[in-house]
């Protein structure tokens, strides 16, 4: 999921078809593969309230889904529906379309000699990633408001800091489980490298979800992350945006410095403390930090 600069686009300029009967086979088998892989990675790691939501829309490995009939499925669920979109769009209209419960989603599948990466979203990243849990009305109900306060950074210059907030929780995302710390984020579900590096590698931090800190936090867009956000559960993220007042919450956030993704300050509750072993390797400059 992403938006680009602001633009004057409106909803109805992006929307588009999703012409799913011009899908090839091809196009259909690299669904396939990327999803029985992808599900193999996340066995033991993912939140059961994603897996839930795949059965609940019938998305599986047999092919890139029909949105006309997974919606049908996603509107009985929680009322939202997704809708397609030619590739990353304007800032407004993408919070605009979450505010009113639909999700943007590209058309486009990638090919096979980018199966492990590719820099702009694809209808795997944001069918297979992001739409599962919008089966789950606590986790609907927050990307709804967050698409609400989202119009409001617009006016009140604070796109960045949802940007961040849409990079820890959206995307980047853990949760804290009886069974252990589990992925919800999208960019980690979808992402057969970081799946088991998320969890299962001691590299990053593990630190409990603080509603400021995340906003006040960079991050690097082309690395494994430094550090994860854990939430306990996703009422709580609903919770946190629910009334916010978006113009002096942006205003307070301005005054403040960037905060490192690598360091660990002294009030957060950290769940676990990377080894850094990885990061060493990896000299990061504050000029890249978004």
């Amino acid at each position: 999921m992403g938006h680009a600069v602001l633009s004057a686009q409106t909803i109805e300029q992006c929307i588009i078809p999703q012409h799913w009967e011009r899908y090839s086979q091809e196009d259909h088998e690299i669904w396939s593969t990327l999803f029985q892989r992808q599900l193999s990675a996340l066995k033991g790691y993912v939140a059961q309230e994603y897996l839930d939501g795949l059965a609940t829309l019938g998305i599986d490995e047999k092919g890139i889904p029909n949105f006309e009939r997974m919606n049908e499925r996603l509107r009985k669920a929680t009322g939202w529906e997704v809708v397609a979109v030619p590739g990353l769009i304007a800032s407004r209209p993408f919070f605009e379309m979450l505010a009113s419960r639909r999700f943007p989603a590209g058309t486009f599948i990638r090919s096979r000699a980018q199966l492990d990466y590719l820099e702009e979203p694809d209808i795997f990243h944001d069918v297979f990633g992001h739409v599962p849990l919008l089966t789950n009305p606590a986790y609907a109900d927050y990307m709804n408001e967050y698409g609400r306060l989202g119009l409001e950074a617009i006016d009140n210059k604070g796109v960045k800091f949802l940007a961040r907030l849409n990079w820890y929780t959206i995307e980047f995302g853990l949760i804290r489980k009886p069974e252990g710390i589990r992925i919800y984020g999208a960019g980690i579900v979808s992402s057969f490298g970081e799946a088991k590096y998320a969890v299962g590698d001691p590299s990053a931090h593990h630190l409990g979800f603080d509603f400021e800190r995340v906003m006040r936090t960079g991050y690097y867009i082309d690395d494994f992350q430094a550090t994860y956000f854990v939430i306990d559960r996703f009422e709580q993220l609903f919770d946190l945006l629910k009334g916010v007042d978006g113009p002096a919450l942006f205003g307070t956030l301005r005054e403040k410095s960037t905060l490192s993704p690598f360091e660990i300050l002294p009030q957060d509750e950290v769940l676990r403390q990377g080894s850094a072993e990885y990061w060493r390797e990896f000299p990061k400059t504050k000029e890249k930090l978004k």
